[in-house]
C-alpha cells in the first residue's frame, strides 16, 4: 500500500514547549500545520520532567520544613512520605495533559499524528503510513538519557521511570552528579531511602557556583546522602534482587550494592532516529546544527528548537519557549527581520532542599572575559529568613561590574532561592543596577527583602 501524502505549510516534530509555541503561532497566522509525537502529547516538562518532579519535591519540602521545625513550636506524630499516595497524586495532576494538549491542537485546526517520525526527503516526513510534506519543518523532539559505555547499563532506570515508581526500595544509587541525581536523591532521602550519588568529576553541578555547590554537597551528606566524587562507574551487574555497582574511585576499585540504579549522567538530543541525513540536515551529538536564527545550516527549510538544537543554550523549559517564539517570528516575518534568541540571562535552579539557583556569569567566566567587578558573597544561615525555618546551609554570591553597577551574575542557595533568582534575572534583563535593587522597597520578611544585603 502506498503512503498517503499530505501537504502542510509547517510540520512540527514534537509536542512540548517549543513545538506548541510555534505550531499555534503559525496556525493563528493562517498556516496549515501538523504536529507529530510518538508519545502522549505534552512533551518532557509537562509529563516526564519539571512538573511531575516538582510535585514530589513539594511534598519533600513540606516534610523537611516540619522536621526542621520540630522543637520550635511544631509537634507531629508519625510524619512521613507515603510514596504510593504521592505518586497517585502526581499522576492525577498530569493525567489530563495529553488529551488537553491534543484537544488544543485540534481546536486550533492543527492536524495531529501519532507515531515515530522519519525523514524521507528534504521536507518530507513519514509517520505511520502517512507522508507529511511541509514547506517548513520544525524539529523539537526534546532529549533522552545519554548512552553509557559501561557493561550493564541496561540495568539502570531513567528519570522518567523513577517518577512512575509505585514504591521506593531501601537503597537507591544515582549515576552522575547533575540536576536529576541531586533532586531525586533529596526527595528519596526525605522518603527514608539510603541514597548514593556517584559522580565521575571532582565537582558536580558545574554550571553553578563552586562554593555554593560545596555547601549543597555538605547539606546533602548531612541528610545521609552518600555523595562520592571522582567515582567513575565501570559496570553494573544484577545480583539476585539487588545490583552490584562497580566503580573506580581515586584509582581504587569499589563495589556498592543497591536495590535500584538510576541514570542521572546527562541527556542528549533525541534526534538520532529521524534519518536527518535523508533530509540533508547537518547534526551531531549536540543536536541539529543551526545558525543564530535556529535554522538548519544545511537545509533552510528546517528549524530546530529547545533540546534538539545545537545552539549552546542551556537545556531548560524557558529556553525552549524562547526558542519557540524565535522560530515562529522567523518563519512568519523572517523575510523582513530575522530574530535571534538572547540566552545571556537564563535563570536556572536545582530543586534540592534547599534549592540552588543561578543566573548570568560564574565568577571564573567573568574573570576569563577580563571584566572588572566586585564580588559580594556570604553565608546566609544566620539571616532571619534561614533561621526562621532552621535551614543551616544557605549562601550567596553576586557579581557587580565596577563601572556600570550592572549585575553580571547571581548565585543563591537557601530557602526560596528559586524565586529570588528571578528578581536578579529581571534586573539583569532590564539593565537595573545594583543600586536600583538596593533602593527598592520589598515586602518583609520575604526572600526578596534579603537582596539589598547581597549588594
Amino acid at each position: 500500500m502506498n503512503d498517503v501524502r499530505r501537504q502542510f505549510d509547517l510540520v512540527v516534530i514534537g509536542t512540548g514547549t517549543a513545538a506548541g509555541v510555534v505550531a499555534h503561532k503559525c496556525r493563528r497566522a493562517g498556516w496549515s500545520v501538523a504536529v507529530i509525537d510518538s508519545r502522549p502529547f505534552g512533551g518532557t516538562c509537562a509529563l516526564r520532567g519539571c512538573d511531575p518532579k516538582k510535585v514530589l519535591v513539594g511534598v519533600a519540602e513540606a516534610l523537611d520544613q516540619v522536621n526542621r521545625l520540630r522543637g520550635h513550636g511544631l509537634r507531629t506524630e508519625d510524619l512521613r512520605i507515603d510514596w504510593p499516595e504521592l505518586v497517585r497524586f502526581k499522576r492525577d495532576l498530569i493525567a489530563a495533559v495529553p488529551s488537553e494538549r491534543e484537544g488544543g491542537f485540534l481546536k486550533a485546526g492543527i492536524s495531529t499524528f501519532h507515531g515515530r517520525a522519519c525523514f524521507v526527503g528534504s521536507s518530507a516526513i513519514s509517520v505511520e503510513g502517512d507522508v507529511l510534506e511541509g514547506r517548513h519543518v520544525l524539529i523539537a523532539t526534546g532529549a533522552k538519557p545519554i548512552d553509557l559505555s559501561f557493561q550493564g547499563q541496561q540495568h539502570l532506570i531513567t528519570s522518567e521511570r523513577f517518577l512512575e515508581l509505585d514504591a521506593l526500595p531501601p537503597r537507591v544509587l544515582f549515576v552522575g552528579g547533575g540536576y536529576i541525581s541531586f533532586e531525586f536523591a533529596h526527595v528519596a532521602a526525605r522518603a527514608g531511602v539510603k541514597a548514593t550519588i556517584l559522580h565521575h568529576g571532582e565537582r558536580p553541578l558545574h554550571h553553578f557556583d563552586p562554593g555554593l555547590v560545596d555547601l549543597l554537597v555538605d547539606r546533602s551528606r548531612s541528610l545521609g546522602i552518600d555523595v562520592r566524587l571522582g567515582s567513575t562507574v565501570t559496570a553494573v551487574e544484577r545480583s539476585n534482587a539487588a545490583f552490584i555497582v562497580h566503580a573506580q574511585t581515586e584509582g581504587r576499585s569499589t563495589q556498592l550494592v543497591a536495590d535500584l540504579v538510576v541514570h542521572g549522567a546527562g541527556r542528549v538530543p533525541e534526534i538520532d532516529d529521524l534519518d536527518l541525513d535523508a533530509a540533508g540536515v547537518k547534526w551531531d551529538t549536540n543536536g541539529v546544527v543551526v545558525n543564530e536564527h535556529l535554522q538548519s545550516v544545511s537545509n533552510p527549510g528546517v528549524y530546530a528548537a529547545g533540546d534538539a538544537a545545537a545552539n549552546g543554550a542551556p537545556r531548560l523549559t524557558p529556553v525552549a519557549a524562547l526558542d519557540g517564539h524565535t522560530v515562529a517570528a522567523n518563519l512568519l516575518h523572517g523575510s523582513r527581520q530575522q530574530r535571534t534568541a538572547d540566552y545571556s540571562v537564563v535563570p536556572s535552579v536545582v530543586f534540592t532542599i534547599p534549592p540552588l539557583a543561578a543566573t548570568g556569569l560564574l565568577e571564573g567566566d567573568a574573570r576569563h572575559r577580563g571584566l572588572a567587578f566586585d564580588v559580594h558573597q556570604g553565608d546566609m544561615s544566620s539571616w532571619h529568613y534561614s533561621r526562621r525555618v532552621s535551614e543551616t546551609h544557605s549562601g550567596f554570591k553576586v557579581l557587580v561590574e565596577n563601572t556600570s553597577g550592572r549585575i553580571l551574575g547571581a548565585h543563591l542557595l537557601g530557602p526560596r532561592a528559586d524565586d529570588a533568582i528571578n528578581l536578579f534575572a529581571v534586573a539583569m534583563r532590564t539593565g537595573a543596577t545594583a543600586s536600583v535593587l538596593k533602593q527598592t522597597l520589598y515586602a518583609y520578611p520575604t526572600a526578596g527583602s534579603d537582596l539589598p544585603y547581597m549588594l
